[in-house]
């Protein structure tokens, strides 16, 4: 583990900003890099690696943002692009290692078991260690999941995706009313499990946070509205107003 500049610890597998807390709020970004190794070649256009495909944008940003305002003590963020691993699936899930997405092939990721299993124990495990050990040293009163959705598909371009944010959530749903409804005050179009189910994409926070009977939320921000600063520090600032109405909601 080492830390970055501005003194971040992080790793190959993930990088932490500010302090967990326990009874504290942590935000866990699965898709916030778009970073590839110099020894990993997924023999993709470099270009896409700005594309959604490659990185939930606006996450990093907006996680900084969130945590220098005090409304999220910590974040934990992926260390390398979702192509080169996808931390929110299952570990013997196929798309775990895409060889295809949004109608682009990613053929460095036709891997044989053995190179697989090497992809896995060095990026997929070490970042859902993390998560737990954090977890269980300072376990949060709740939890964002927060990721971001391309207002359009290349692969559907018939779909469209209206909403503003999505709010996506599994069996437990105690924070998913608050934040609907917090999101929805201040005039945005939200998705209530939009533009897909949290109940069918929900892998790490099944893990760590239902699993461990820990209250979250998965919050899903458009891109075309988080694409530049101002972007990043409205919605942090609609997300830090959300996270405070929603602790209320919760036991004290």
């Amino acid at each position: 583990m080492v830390a970055d500049d501005g003194g971040a610890a992080m790793s190959e597998a993930w990088r932490d900003l500010g302090t967990p807390r326990a009874g504290g709020v942590l935000l866990i970004g699965d898709h916030a890099s778009n970073h590839v190794p110099a020894d990993i070649d997924l023999g993709i256009d470099p270009a896409l690696l700005g594309n959604h495909i490659a990185i939930d944008i606006g996450v990093a940003e907006v996680a900084a943002l969130l945590v220098e305002d005090g409304a999220v003590d910590a974040a934990i963020l992926g260390g390398v692009s979702r192509l080169v691993v996808d931390c929110n699936r299952d570990e013997e899930a196929p798309g775990v290692l895409p060889i295809a997405s949004d109608g682009h092939a990613v053929p460095g990721n036709a891997l044989d078991d053995a190179a697989r299993e090497a992809r896995l124990a060095r990026f997929f495990r070490p970042y859902h260690d993390h998560i737990a050990a954090v977890i269980a040293v300072q376990r949060p009163a709740m939890i964002l999941s927060l990721h971001s959705f391309t207002p359009s598909l290349a692969s559907h371009p018939d779909q469209a995706r209206p909403w503003h944010v999505g709010v996506l959530y599994n069996a437990d749903d105690r924070l998913a009313g608050p934040a609907i409804a917090a999101l929805e005050a201040e005039g945005l179009i939200v998705g209530d499990q939009q533009p897909y189910s949290g109940k069918l994409l929900n892998a790490t926070m099944n893990r760590h946070a239902e699993a461990n009977g820990i209250p979250y939320v998965g919050i899903e921000m458009r891109q075309d509205l988080v694409g530049d600063a101002a972007g990043h520090a409205r919605f942090a600032g609609l997300l830090a107003h959300m996270l405070r109405k929603a602790a209320l909601k919760l036991p004290a």
